[in-house]
Parts: C-alpha cells; structure tokens; sequence
C-alpha cells in the first residue's frame, strides 16, 4: 500500500485494493501482516478489523534507503508488453518510469497510454514489489513527447540512449543518476536520436542484436542497477 509512513502503536486502515486483497484471502481478525508503502517503509501488524473499514494495528516498522538512481524513458508501445515491462521495472528497483510518444508510437496499436492504463501500470507494479520483496515503487509520470520528457530528466549524471551501434553498456563509465532511453517499435528516428545526443545522451549497446524494448529495458536496468550499487 501507499501512504504515510507507518507508526509503531498506530492503526491504519487499508486502501480499497488492499482491503479486496484481504477479502479474496479470507484473511480474519488476527491476522499477521507485512505493508509497505513504495517508499521505502516495510511495516508488520496485525488486522484487527475487517468492517465496516479493514484495520491493522502496526508493531513494527523497517526503512529501507532509495534504490539506484536510474530513471528510464520508456517508448508508448504495445499495451502489454509495456506492463511486462513495468512489472520487472519493479522487481529490478528503478526510481522513475516516463513514457515518450516518439513518433513510431503513433503506429502501434492498441498501445499503452492514459490515466486507466497508467493506473493498470501502478497496479502492476505494486504486485511485482509484494512478491519480489521490494519496498520503492518507482515514480510514475504521464505520458509526454520527448523534448518534455528529456527537459524532466535530472540534470547532473550519465545519460544514455540504447543502440545497436553503440560501445557496450558494461563499458561505460557511469555517474548516478543514469537515466536511459529506450526506443519504440520499429527504432528511434534519426532527428529524435540526434535530439538525444545534443541533450547529452551518449549511445550504448546491449547487443550485436536489435533487442525488443522490454527486452533491452530489463537488460539495461539490471547493468546499470548493479553498477551503481557496486560503486556505493
């Protein structure tokens, strides 16, 4: 769940979700819990109402630090590879999801965008960080072309946008914050590319292969993750 940090000795009452969760498990008064809130904060209780609102007394709480700074650009592209994706983005622990409508977005349907589909994104994503154990949902922003999006990126830091022709991304020198663009379908149009580069995007590749946007996301967020932490 989402929210304020929790309080040892308080009560909170659970979202509708959450609640739902509860009921479809049958779970009765008594029950030992574990909340966290997707910002960092794991919390173990017991629930101890379940009408007219469900209820668990907090007893104990965990603070975790914020995950690798690493913020992706994601492409608006077909609907359910985009929430494949978003639900490892979670299990791997990135710190911000923005997706771009480049121009080969506007090709692909049904594709991923909206406030329902991001709505389904966040939902997916709070399933993906109960079940791998994670506490940091990353941070969900609407939808925007690129020059917005790029202008919303941290301004210090490494920048890379994924190409086939690039070195290789184990390679690269990195400096959190990264953040990384990922293509659409189809590629990244030369004037959006080179409009990468002026932003201060350097070109890094994964492999000798054109990988799918999901495919290449993973990958890349798990180097980059791993760099940043060994280098803490």
């Amino acid at each position: 769940m989402e929210g304020d940090p929790f309080l040892p000795g308080t009560s909170v009452s659970l979202g509708d979700e959450v609640a739902r969760h509860v009921r479809v498990r049958r779970l009765g008064v008594g029950t030992r819990l574990a909340l966290i809130d997707g910002q960092g904060h794991r919390a173990t209780g017991t629930l101890v109402r379940t009408a007219p609102t469900t209820t668990v007394e907090i007893e104990s709480l965990a603070v975790s630090g914020p995950p690798a700074p690493v913020h992706l650009l994601v492409p608006i592209a077909d609907k359910d590879r985009m929430m494949w994706l978003a639900e490892k983005v979670a299990e791997l622990g990135a710190m911000s999801w923005r997706p771009v409508m480049y121009r080969r977005s506007r090709s692909v349907k049904p594709r991923g965008e909206g406030q329902m589909f991001t709505g389904r994104v966040r939902a997916r994503m709070a399933s993906a960080l109960e079940q791998s154990g994670g506490v940091w949902l990353p941070a969900l922003y609407p939808e925007a072309n690129l020059t917005r999006a790029v202008a919303a990126l941290p301004a210090e830091g490494t920048r890379i946008v994924l190409d086939r022709d690039g070195p290789a991304l184990v390679g690269c020198d990195l400096t959190g914050p990264v953040s990384v663009a990922l293509g659409p379908e189809g590629g990244i149009e030369p004037d959006e590319l080179a409009e990468l580069e002026r932003s201060g995007f350097r070109r890094a590749s994964l492999s000798a292969s054109t990988l799918r946007f999901e495919t290449a996301g993973v990958a890349a967020l798990a180097i980059v993750a791993a760099r940043l932490v060994e280098a803490r």
